[in-house]
């Protein structure tokens, strides 16, 4: 689908993005990815300061942008990096609390599915419940990729909440069903990516557990989101 250029969120123009996108949470963790990991990134988008940039890893382009938080957020930049930007694929890149007792802090869990309570979904005229899926082509690239670090991988639903903070019992739930952790962005990035026939994936590195109270510092969450990133790189 073609569109207006810039759009209301992004100012970059056609062809500034890679076929693939790296999408964190936060503008800062994208400014550092790019910094960091890319050759030559080049600023691209700065409207909000939801910063995105383009470069080059192993001599393939990579673009990394900010999502914010939350589906209706990732839900406009990923509808317009998919509608307007010709971009394929897009990888979220986050932290999410483990429901699961067999995930350990540190693990990377790989979103298969999202069950969410979003009313997002609700956009595109289906007003059940659903759960949308991951693209299977990156989903196996990362499993394959993931036997190889040192970390723990590990693919299985998610659930993007809608809330951070709530007095909801529906974890317990959850992980009755097999949901291994809660987030708040993969089911909007993904019902987007089926409603354009194009590819999303997360993946989450485990920053905190839900039935233990355990989380990780703020120098073992840098240290360990490590893994995450070149897990995405690697399948970009």
């Amino acid at each position: 689908m073609s569109g207006k250029i810039p759009t209301p969120h992004i100012n970059a123009k056609l062809g500034d993005f890679a076929e693939t996108v790296l999408m964190p949470g936060d503008p800062l963790r994208a400014k550092y990815i790019a910094e960091h990991y890319l050759e030559h990134p080049k600023l691209v988008n700065e409207v909000r300061n939801v910063l995105g940039y383009t470069g080059t890893y192993q001599g393939k382009p990579v673009s990394v942008m900010a999502s914010g938080m939350g589906c209706p957020s990732i839900g406009i930049y990923s509808y317009e990096l998919f509608n307007f930007y010709d971009v394929k694929n897009i990888i979220r890149l986050g932290s999410a609390g483990a429901l699961s007792p067999d995930l350990r802090l540190k693990d990377i869990v790989v979103g298969m599915s999202a069950y969410t309570n979003s009313g997002y979904l609700q956009s595109f005229g289906f007003h059940g419940s659903m759960a949308p899926c991951c693209s299977w082509e990156l989903l196996r690239r990362a499993m394959a990729f993931g036997e190889t670090l040192d970390c723990r991988v590990v693919a299985g639903p998610l659930f993007s909440s809608d809330g951070f903070y709530g007095e909801t019992d529906d974890n317990k739930v959850l992980a009755k069903c097999g949901v291994l952790a809660v987030e708040m962005e993969a089911a909007a990035l993904y019902i987007n990516a089926a409603m354009t026939g194009k590819n999303a994936l997360a993946i989450c590195t485990i920053s905190d557990h839900l039935l233990t109270g355990e989380s990780l510092s703020a120098e073992d969450r840098q240290n360990s989101f490590h893994d995450m990133i070149k897990l995405a790189l690697e399948i970009a």
